[in-house]
């Protein structure tokens, strides 16, 4: 039997390995957070570069969070849960998608219209187990 994996990717209990998810859409790259400015949402810790980003995130979470927990966007697309590294994102119509790697998100890039209309689908599926 599988271990459950939580809704939520974090690494060292904080979600997203510790990166800001504003930070993604105002300043256009990945920025660590400070334990200091931090946020619970969805039973993890939610870390933040700035005040500013802390507050947005507070009064629009579903707006920044990443999309599939924080998981593997190209992985969910196969139907499984897989870690991400914050230098592999991209953001699709307003919406922040995570890879497990640059070179992962290399693939996604090249269909990423599908491989989201996948993950949605497989999302409904998984988001609450183990796979």
């Amino acid at each position: 039997m599988q271990a459950q994996q939580p809704e939520v990717f974090s690494k060292n209990n904080l979600a997203i390995n510790g990166y800001d998810p504003v930070a993604y859409f105002t300043e256009g790259k990945p920025i660590k957070g400070y334990d200091s400015l931090s946020i619970e949402w969805k039973h993890a810790k939610w870390v933040f570069s700035s005040k500013a980003n802390l507050d947005s995130f507070k009064a629009n979470p579903d707006k920044y969070a990443p999309q599939f927990g924080g998981y593997c966007a190209y992985g969910m697309s196969r139907g499984y849960k897989a870690p991400t590294e914050g230098d592999a994102w991209s953001i699709v119509d307003g919406k922040l998608y995570l890879n497990y790697n640059v070179d992962v998100r290399t693939i996604w890039n090249k269909d990423q219209g599908q491989y989201i209309s996948k993950a949605e689908n497989n999302w409904k599926n998984v988001k609450h187990t183990g796979n």
